[in-house]
């Protein structure tokens, strides 16, 4: 009588402990999130969100970057000398409708292009042959890497210097009996963007190489094997197998690949500024130059820019990465 009488609080108190614990977990849970999460969200917000919404709150205004924002009409004479009037989306109008601008966008797009068709082919030409034993493939693997390693405004100083009038490379062609350009390679409005693309390709090599090298250890060597045992060649196993299994690793490579496409500044602003004759112009340079005079309207072109890379992205994740995305992602996990 007295052992039932002791069971029954232990056995109604039961629930109500494991009620406890599993809030104490919960609120130990959240307590982590916010400990490990909390940091890195602050910074997060402080320095990309807020940017972002202040860059498209000024977009809406004309302002020299001094003079106080108010939200009023530019009709008035007073108002329009104090540089800080409300003018809706007229930056934006203005920058659609600037052939420069145009042709900044067009700048930007054709060095995502060219650099998926020949930087990335090229890449994973290098990484097929220098995953095969052979002798100095640390050094020449190392060489590859290099100018990644270098700072863009170095080696964009390093290569205006080489290719100014009277550089190395004029002197190079000079002394071979090839004429050389008058004003130097980036000095050449018909061939700069090539030039300058040429230059970018020696700067970020190493780093699409890296990728593909990484991607190429995860190919299971038996899968080589036995393509070698039914009489199937280099080229021949690397087209059929090799390639395909690269695939996940080519995209990531693409992908990052083309938001640094739309996002390039400080090599072509070291190396022409955007020049000669606006032919090597960016979105990112057009938005510094017309910015430093120009905040409201450079932070129309800002929003421009975030938007085309946003859409781009999002677009590449959702018809190209969708595999991947789809795989790495666990639905219905409780």
């Amino acid at each position: 009588m007295s052992t039932s009488t002791q069971a029954g609080p232990a056995l109604v108190a039961g629930p109500a402990s494991s009620k406890s614990k599993r809030k104490d977990s919960n609120l130990r849970k959240w307590a982590e999130i916010i400990i490990f999460v909390g940091p890195a969200l602050v910074v997060f917000v402080t320095f990309v969100i807020v940017p972002v919404i202040q860059a498209a709150y000024y977009s809406l205004y004309r302002w020299n970057g001094v003079a106080s924002l108010n939200n009023i009409s530019c009709s008035s004479p007073e108002r329009v000398r104090g540089t800080s009037c409300f003018n809706g989306l007229d930056n934006y109008i203005q920058a659609f409708t600037d052939p420069d601008f145009i042709q900044a966008i067009g700048n930007n797009f054709f060095i995502l292009i060219a650099s998926i068709l020949i930087q990335g082919p090229l890449a994973i030409l290098v990484a097929l042959l220098l995953n095969r034993k052979m002798r100095g493939r640390g050094f020449i693997r190392a060489a590859i890497f290099v100018p990644y390693v270098l700072a863009e405004a170095i080696a964009a100083l390093s290569w205006s210097l080489l290719l100014s009038p009277r550089g190395a490379i004029n002197s190079w062609i000079t002394a071979i009996g090839l004429p050389a350009p008058s004003d130097g390679a980036l000095g050449d409005p018909s061939i700069a963007l090539w030039v300058m693309f040429g230059i970018l390709t020696w700067k970020y090599l190493g780093f699409a190489v890296l990728i593909m090298l990484a991607g190429l250890q995860s190919v299971p060597e038996e899968l080589h094997e036995a393509a070698a045992i039914d009489g199937a060649g280099w080229w021949k196993t690397q087209w059929h197998i090799t390639l395909p299994l690269l695939g996940p690793t080519i995209r990531i490579w693409v992908f990052l690949s083309m938001i640094g496409s739309l996002q390039l500044f400080d090599m072509v602003w070291v190396t022409t500024s955007g020049g000669p004759l606006n032919s090597t112009n960016t979105m990112a340079v057009y938005m510094l130059k017309n910015g430093q005079t120009a905040p409201g309207y450079g932070s129309a072109i800002a929003v421009i820019l975030f938007a085309i890379s946003l859409t781009v992205a999002l677009v590449y994740q959702r018809f190209a990465m969708r595999r991947d995305l789809e795989g790495a992602i666990t639905r219905g996990v409780r």
